[in-house]
């Protein structure tokens, strides 16, 4: 099942972050409305970016992260982020520092700085997953 969420509603995103909505001091955003971007190094992955550095002084980012179905960030490493997933739809895997975890909604992953980790979606289903870095990615 393919989850493309580039024509649903606000509701839809919703779901997968929680807030169709983001407010702070500086802006009112309409997450529904933020473009996906593609990975620049990974096919069949793009990124929504819901709270930049810019906004934050550089301190946090969080992005809502698709993966097509079978598709894969290969391994990788973020050498001064800390890295938090949370999965909210789909399916797949993530290997850590030499493991390999199942991801489904629910399920969190904490990935400490250097640490290499890749995550792949299963096959027949894009995985949603809204991932926080500290400090925020440039």
């Amino acid at each position: 099942m393919n989850n493309d969420l580039s024509n649903h509603s606000a509701d839809d995103l919703a779901r997968l972050t929680g807030a169709a909505s983001l407010t702070s001091p500086s802006r009112e955003a309409d997450l529904a409305a933020l473009p996906w971007n593609p990975h620049p190094s990974f096919p069949g992955v793009a990124l929504k970016h819901l709270v930049t550095g810019a906004e934050t002084g550089g301190a946090l980012s969080a992005h809502l992260v698709r993966v097509e179905p079978g598709c894969c960030l290969m391994e990788h490493v973020h050498a001064a982020n800390l890295e938090l997933h949370e999965v909210v739809r789909g399916a797949g895997t993530c290997s850590l520092a030499h493991k390999t975890v199942r991801y489904e909604p629910g399920a969190c992953g904490l990935i400490p700085a250097g640490v290499a980790h890749s995550v792949r979606a299963d096959a027949g289903e894009t995985l949603y997953i809204l991932a926080k870095f500290a400090p925020a990615l440039v």
